[in-house]
């Protein structure tokens, strides 16, 4: 239980930030990072043990998505783009992976809501073209990817389109609650009596 306490605590230092929205975007890097290794275990239950080593290809942006806090620290607006850019990067990789058919590609709803909701309105231009992005790389022709790296049955595809559905569905839910949490935050500032 200590060491649950100690992590816990070593997490909210972490993410800690003066502002909200650097906040926001380093608990989605934190919580993002900390699903990844279970990624393989979803997939295992989902495709069997026999088709997940395409799935070990996404910890490749586990690191990035662990600096974003680091690198938020020293400049917030780089490391709130560098959230999204790492989830695009991600879905590029799991697409290759795991083909068109695997539906992996609505990930990229998160990176856009992101690029919507994480960037003021003086740093309108930089949200907007996170959203552009995404949605560019969802037009991406299913031709460039080429056949995914394992031979995905059309039910082990729909077993991952539901996975993947769910998975990105949690997240919007997590990124709204943490936006709600800025906004009430932001509310409760604007309305305190200001010291004379």
């Amino acid at each position: 239980m200590k060491s649950l306490a100690r992590l816990w605590r070593w997490l909210n230092a972490y993410a800690a930030h003066s502002d909200p929205l650097t906040v926001a975007a380093n608990w989605i890097a934190i919580v993002v990072a900390w699903n990844q290794p279970f990624y393989p275990l979803y997939l295992w239950a989902v495709v069997g043990a026999d088709k997940i080593a395409p799935s070990f290809l996404t910890f490749l942006s586990t690191p990035f998505f662990l600096a974003v806090p680091a690198v938020a620290r020293r400049h917030p607006m780089i490391g709130r783009l560098m959230l999204p850019m790492t989830g695009i990067a991600n879905g590029i990789i799991s697409t290759k992976a795991f083909g068109t058919g695997s539906g992996v590609e609505i990930f990229l709803i998160p990176c856009a809501l992101i690029g919507a909701a994480l960037f003021r309105p003086s740093e309108r231009a930089a949200g907007l073209a996170i959203i552009a992005f995404s949605a560019g790389v969802y037009f991406i022709p299913d031709r460039f990817y080429g056949l995914p790296l394992a031979a995905y049955s059309a039910a082990d595809n729909a077993a991952m389109v539901g996975l993947n559905a769910l998975s990105a569905a949690t997240l919007i839910v997590f990124i709204g609650l943490l936006l709600s949490g800025v906004v009430a935050a932001s509310e409760k500032r604007r309305q305190a009596p200001r010291r004379k």
